[in-house]
């Protein structure tokens, strides 16, 4: 790995120079992490005059902690953690947040245990049937309560006719301890992000029922997530660390080669520990569920696509919000459109883009479709938020109407 930036040395002397030299940036043990660790190791930050130190966090509740406590100075984040915490529903407490940019699209999965396996629960239709008429609630694990897992997990069980509140219960797990808890049998199914799905089809504990991406096609993942505080503070830093970071991400996706190695480089013990298999065919788009199933999925982890992946769209972060509301989790509606434009740092990622020739997005809305057949475009969140035919029936929580 060669990186080089014409533009790097311009951020480094004058009245650009980064405030910080040094940045503890916290990571969680995921394949999304990549372009984080690349930056890091791979000669990107340096030109930039930054020296990354990577933290890796044993839990999404400990990186929420440390970035507001300052431990961490940014930090490989779920979308909807950053939005949690501005918003003051993350557990821990509130602060003003800021998204430097996207780090990737796609590629987590729903996975059921070898038990439901060995039932012949291998559809969606079967879990429905299983689900509506066992005597005990299946268990279903996701990584943070208003995570991105636990709203995929949701959305696609909603999406199924089975109410993800009310039919099954929800427990919290660590992305790394869920092979350990399907292999245990504590848990039915799980929402998390790779490797650790392939690393339980490898293992012969489970299969692969459904992978984010057939549920939101190219859907936004996890973000480089700070403190406003920070960005405030130090806006050169920010600004340099995002332009390092973008380069990590361009580098990985300009061969298969450098795929390759990246996956590589992540199975080592300072990053994933997993061993190679579990994580470099589903970064390549390889993908295999455990019922004799392959194929090369069209919308597998993306960490860059032109700038597509790494652009903070503000109807990404508003969709959190309304899924939020959906089910409960925030009592009224917010300002999405202020909110989503206080949080995404969106002039300090086009300073950054265009010093590296990355063409930016003229919108910042984009329109998907999703698993239901609804249209999500950001114009109408309180629409979409209260048009669901399922959505939160415990008290307080939003009258919506059926439709």
């Amino acid at each position: 790995m060669n990186p080089r930036s014409s533009n790097a040395l311009d951020w480094v002397a004058g009245s650009d120079a980064p405030e910080m030299n040094s940045i503890d940036i916290g990571f969680m043990a995921l394949t999304d992490c990549a372009s984080l660790v690349v930056a890091a190791t791979q000669g990107f930050a340096q030109p930039y005059g930054l020296s990354l130190n990577l933290k890796r966090q044993a839990s999404w509740a400990n990186l929420r902690d440390r970035l507001v406590s300052g431990q961490l100075h940014a930090a490989h984040s779920l979308y909807g953690l950053i939005y949690a915490m501005q918003l003051g529903i993350s557990g821990g407490a509130a602060a003003d947040m800021a998204i430097l940019m996207g780090l990737n699209q796609n590629g987590q999965c729903i996975n059921l245990s070898r038990g439901l396996q060995d039932a012949g629960v291998t559809s969606p239709e079967a879990l429905e049937r299983t689900a509506h008429h066992r005597g005990a609630k299946l268990t279903f694990a996701q990584t943070f309560p208003t995570g991105n897992h636990a709203m995929w997990l949701n959305y696609w069980l909603a999406s199924q006719g089975i109410h993800p509140l009310d039919d099954v219960d929800s427990v919290v797990v660590p992305p790394p301890l869920m092979v350990a808890h399907l292999q245990a049998g504590r848990i039915d199914g799980c929402c998390v992000g790779e490797p650790w799905g392939a690393s339980a089809v490898q293992q012969k504990l489970g299969f692969t029922l459904a992978t984010s991406q057939s549920i939101w096609p190219d859907h936004p993942g996890k973000v480089l997530g700070c403190t406003r505080e920070f960005v405030e503070q130090n806006p050169n830093t920010a600004r340099a660390l995002t332009m390092a970071v973008l380069e990590a991400s361009r580098f990985i996706e300009q061969s298969t080669e450098n795929r390759r190695s990246t996956a590589q480089l992540l199975s080592g013990a300072d990053y994933l520990d997993t061993p190679l298999d579990c994580i470099e065919p589903r970064l390549l788009g390889h993908y295999q569920d455990g019922l004799g199933n392959s194929w090369q999925d069209p919308h597998a982890l993306r960490l860059f696509n032109d700038g597509q992946v790494t652009f903070p769209w503000l109807s990404d972060g508003m969709w959190f919000m309304t899924q939020f509301r959906r089910w409960g989790l925030l009592r009224e509606d917010p300002d999405y459109l202020a909110v989503a434009r206080r949080v995404h740092q969106l002039e300090l990622y086009r300073e950054a883009a265009a010093a590296l020739g990355i063409a930016v997005p003229e919108s910042t809305l984009r329109s998907s479709q999703l698993i239901d057949g609804r249209i999500w475009d950001g114009s109408d969140p309180v629409g979409y938020a209260r048009g669901f035919s399922l959505h939160s029936r415990i008290d307080g929580a939003p009258a919506i109407a059926a439709r």
